[in-house]
């Protein structure tokens, strides 16, 4: 039997869960085991499991500041805020001055219609971030009915530099549920000062503005500027109830409540990308938690959710966006994406294919579909969508078509069906003629045949000019020099393609075969088993195995003496 040390995390979850399991005569040592299980819970972004631990850990350490944080930020990361308030409001009692805590109770306090309350939290030396403080103050103020408070807060935040978009947006909605649209439509459109730029939820507001003051007609010719038809069907329903000479309500912020959720998604969607996604989690579930018809912050918790592999509680948020919602296809497709992370493939597949025969003519649902499918290595099925999802664009393609005829012709490829393969991968790249993807696809695969090999090594080489840090392409460029017999030019991009992808099989395997190439035959076999390490495909660990055994000459010779169709190595 062999033993293998274990990664640090497991070490200490190893640890935790036998102080946890183990007889023990204090309770301070079940505290000890709990209070670090919690710990690695929270290291790894598993809130179900922090939840639980945490909850032991307090019952021996009750008030414990460091455990209620930990708490309070795992039932915002299940979705539980009533939990995480309840929490948060026991951390403040500690005398801790968390911004966790006070975001979680602002949100609370919103929900309730506490705007009293909102506006004592973000004084006594608690705060929430400078632009959430003024925001929530400003808010409070109109919930209050204090108009005038109310504005000069946004006028505040509006003359502060680098925050003057945040002032205005919210003025902007303030005012409008005040139902000062004239006042909000000027601001909006810079005709008030100041040059704002707004996001998706800003147009809505935009639009419905527009509409309440009886310009329809305006309206349309915002979304007409400002967004591709068939590509967002909240907007094609709007744009078609305009035409309809139908009033849209204002409903973005109809109170200070909604203004409040509309606070948290704004703060959501700007610290997106730059902070960590724990962190941009906890404004986008105070979003959701006030507005759950805010289907923008769902998603964004969904894919927040997703980059902390926290796959099923993604695959619950997206759950919530009920069918009749328009977003309801990106939602099911972005449930498929979880569940097929969470390693559940064929489920995956069922959602997509369920979703293709309710929404057979969306563009996105048959890509979706058509990737699913290729990921599964289903490559006809995958074929089949791709054809749909073509047929839908426009006639001759355009080249924001080029992925679909990237991923069609990889299909093909990996069919077998060369020459249709071929077609599609330089349609691809005659739309898009310098994309290292495409490229290196299409010079890896005339490589990978023996074909064209001199066309071959260009593309490559133009691939590796464009993305010259990506240890695939370089793997391909210096494969490319191994087919052509230039072994020594192979050296130099096959190692540097094994430092940038140091446990890929098929790169590490290569390497191999370079080393031989130049008689370095002891590394040579040496990286062979390492890459047998790599779980490389059960062909591939075959052959490995055969030039182990035999030495690479001898495989080449007995392929190269194998009949044309019979299959082949690398």
């Amino acid at each position: 039997m062999i033993f293998r040390p274990l990664a640090r995390k497991h070490l200490l979850l190893a640890t935790a869960l036998t102080l946890c399991l183990a007889p023990l005569t204090a309770r301070a040592e079940t505290g000890a085991g709990a209070y670090l299980a919690t710990a690695v819970a929270t290291s790894e972004s598993d809130f179900t499991a922090a939840v639980d631990w945490a909850i032991r850990a307090l019952a021996v350490d009750p008030g414990n500041p460091a455990l209620l944080e930990s708490l309070v930020l795992a039932e915002v990361g299940v979705g539980d805020m009533p939990a995480a308030a309840k929490y948060a409001a026991e951390l403040i009692a500690t005398g801790s001055k968390s911004q966790t805590a006070i975001i979680v109770l602002i949100a609370d306090a919103a929900k309730q219609g506490d705007f009293e309350a909102i506006l004592k939290l973000t004084s006594n030396g608690n705060s929430a971030g400078t632009v959430l403080d003024g925001l929530a103050k400003a808010w409070a103020q109109l919930g209050l009915g204090r108009m005038s408070e109310a504005t000069a807060a946004f006028d505040k935040l509006a003359k502060t530099k680098g925050l003057e978009a945040f002032g205005l947006y919210h003025k902007a909605l303030a005012l409008a549920s005040a139902g000062d649209f004239e006042g909000a439509n000027k601001i909006l459109t810079g005709e008030a000062g100041g040059n704002l730029v707004v996001n998706r939820r800003g147009a809505l507001a935009q639009i419905e503005i527009l509409s309440q003051l009886e310009r329809n007609t305006d309206a349309i010719a915002f979304i007409d500027r400002s967004f591709i038809p068939g590509r967002d069907l909240q907007i094609d329903d709007l744009r078609r109830r305009l035409v309809a000479g139908e009033p849209l309500p204002f409903t973005i912020a109809r109170n200070a409540t909604d203004g409040l959720a509309e606070v948290f998604f704004t703060m959501a969607t700007a610290v997106n990308g730059d902070a960590a996604p724990a962190y941009t989690m906890l404004h986008s579930r105070a979003a959701a938690y006030l507005r759950p018809d805010n289907v923008e912050a769902i998603l964004l918790t969904a894919n927040l959710l997703e980059q902390q592999r926290q796959y099923d509680l993604a695959v619950a948020a997206y759950a919530t966006i009920q069918p009749e919602d328009p977003a309801f296809y990106i939602a099911e497709i972005g449930r498929a994406e979880a569940t097929q992370a969470a390693g559940r493939t064929e489920a995956s597949l069922e959602i997509l294919q369920a979703l293709a025969k309710t929404h057979p003519d969306q563009l996105a649902v048959q890509t979706a579909l058509g990737d699913g499918f290729r990921r599964a290595e289903k490559f006809p099925e995958a074929k089949a969508a791709y054809d749909a999802a073509i047929a839908l664009m426009p006639s001759p393609p355009v080249p924001e078509s080029w992925p679909l005829y990237y991923s069609r012709g990889v299909s093909l490829e990996r069919m077998g069906d060369f020459a249709a393969a071929d077609i599609d991968l330089r349609q691809a790249l005659a739309l898009n003629p310098d994309e290292p993807q495409v490229l290196n696809y299409l010079g890896y695969s005339l490589v990978d045949r023996g074909e064209h090999l001199d066309e071959a090594l260009g593309m490559i080489q133009k691939a590796v000019a464009g993305r010259p840090e990506s240890g695939a392409i370089l793997d391909s460029l210096a494969w490319a020099y191994f087919r052509l017999g230039r072994y020594a030019d192979a050296l130099d991009p096959m190692e540097k393609a094994s430092l940038l992808e140091p446990v890929d099989p098929v790169v590490t395997d290569h390497l191999g075969d370079v080393y031989w190439a130049v008689g370095r035959k002891r590394e040579a076999e040496y990286q062979w088993h390492r890459a047998l390490s790599f779980d490389p495909t059960e062909a591939d660990a075959t052959r490995i195995r055969l030039k182990l055994e035999k030495g690479l000459d001898a495989v080449r010779d007995a392929e190269a003496a194998k009949p044309a169709d019979a299959p082949n190595g690398n």
